[in-house]
């Protein structure tokens, strides 16, 4: 009985000197391994990395490209505009959904043959239809990245072949990419459907598409999101999966075994880091007359929950926000790290009424600060567009 006492005592001593309250010894996540030569996990609603490696290392990436493809035409394009099938387009090698010459499609329908058949002729009807040419596309696809904080990604093609060099990416910025794409719910429709029919014009029977993706099949709760695969880049794969609540998306580049390391991935991402909601929307500011603006969500490791801290910066009252209300932010950090911002109004402020709850950010790239060059840019950029679009369908015509 003395034995054990003083082993107690012992043991409480040595919690003492760690500086850990007795009974609460945090657990950190245990490491993981997979077969990838580069890899990311991400938590789509925060956009929070929960693991990489080489996460910001440029490598190929084969198809994973048509995920910032898509993701452009969705955006600048009309779904229902018809986009026809130029020569160039027709000819396309390696993957196919097999255009026709001259052919005539739905944007929205040939979505579906990029994302589930992986159709690089549809990847350059799409660019060229968008863009006005496919160089006009690769200068969109380059903007996007840009914005989005992709430091470490070149788009040269909107396909993924292994054309020339220097088309790269990066597991953590294809992590980001996947993250952004994913909050569209047209783009989230496209990459989780498993068979899709699409009319056909050349024959009496539709297209019939089975997604190429088999961890829709393979793991619980799976919902996208694309295939890749080059001689050069080797297998690719980003996946993503929604488990109570929390969507999950893993990248993996020049992995022999991708499926088998995106099950575990997902796994141990619900399993080690389950998204917790840490306020409400309108909830009250301890010390401040005023309401959280917006509900804000982060997965945690268990112990994590303690290192958060909160602390409130107000607007001018001289502002624009301050008129609508907006009284200031309510600025959180985890291990002195900022990791989100959220506003905080008055009880009464019409911006409470905003149904957007998204808390996933991207940090800007410095290439994107408004100037008058820039603007400059984008009105030549548009004449471009147009001058491409007139010369391409008098070709076709």
């Amino acid at each position: 009985m003395k034995k054990r006492v003083r082993f107690i005592l012992l043991w409480s001593a040595i919690i003492s000197i760690l500086g850990v309250p007795f009974g609460q010894v945090e657990a950190a996540p245990p490491g993981i391994h997979t077969n990838a030569v580069g890899a990311s996990l991400i938590d789509v609603e925060s956009g929070r990395i929960l693991y990489s490696e080489k996460g910001d290392t440029p490598m190929r990436i084969a198809s994973l490209t048509k995920i910032m493809t898509a993701i452009i035409a969705i955006e600048q394009g009309k779904l229902t505009d018809k986009v026809k099938v130029s020569k160039n387009a027709f000819g396309k090698e390696g993957s196919s959904i097999y255009l026709k010459l001259g052919e005539e499609m739905r944007l929205h329908d040939m979505l579906f043959g990029l994302m589930m058949r992986s159709g690089n002729d549809a990847a350059t009807a799409i660019a060229e239809h968008i863009g006005g040419s496919v160089e006009g596309f690769v200068y969109l696809m380059n903007e996007k990245a840009k914005m989005l904080g992709m430091e470490h990604t070149h788009f040269t093609n909107p396909s993924g072949l292994d054309e020339g060099d220097g088309h790269r990416s990066s597991p953590n910025d294809m992590a980001k990419l996947t993250a952004y794409a994913l909050k569209n719910t047209v783009f989230q429709d496209i990459v989780s459907t498993k068979i899709k029919k699409v009319p056909n014009p050349n024959e009496a029977w539709d297209y019939s598409w089975l997604n190429k993706n088999k961890m829709l099949s393979l793991f619980e709760g799976a919902d996208g999101v694309k295939t890749g695969y080059t001689k050069l880049a080797k297998r690719c794969l980003v996946s993503s999966a929604t488990r109570d609540g929390q969507h999950l998306a893993v990248v993996t580049l020049n992995d022999p075994d991708d499926w088998g390391d995106h099950a575990r991935l997902l796994q141990y991402g619900f399993k080690y880091y389950p998204l917790q909601t840490i306020v409400k929307k309108g909830d009250a500011v301890e010390g401040t007359p005023w309401v959280v603006g917006r509900t804000f969500s982060y997965p945690l490791a268990e112990g994590e929950a303690a290192q958060l801290t909160r602390k409130v910066a107000l607007v001018d009252p001289a502002s624009m926000e301050y008129r609508l209300a907006e009284r200031g932010t309510l600025q959180f950090s985890l291990n002195q790290k900022s990791i989100q911002t959220v506003p905080i109004y008055d009880s009464t402020s019409p911006l409470l009424q905003t149904t957007s709850q998204s808390t996933f950010s991207f940090k800007e790239g410095t290439a994107y600060q408004e100037t008058w060059l820039s603007h400059y840019g984008y009105i030549c950029r548009l004449l471009v567009q147009s001058l491409f679009t007139v010369s391409e369908s008098q070709w076709a015509d």
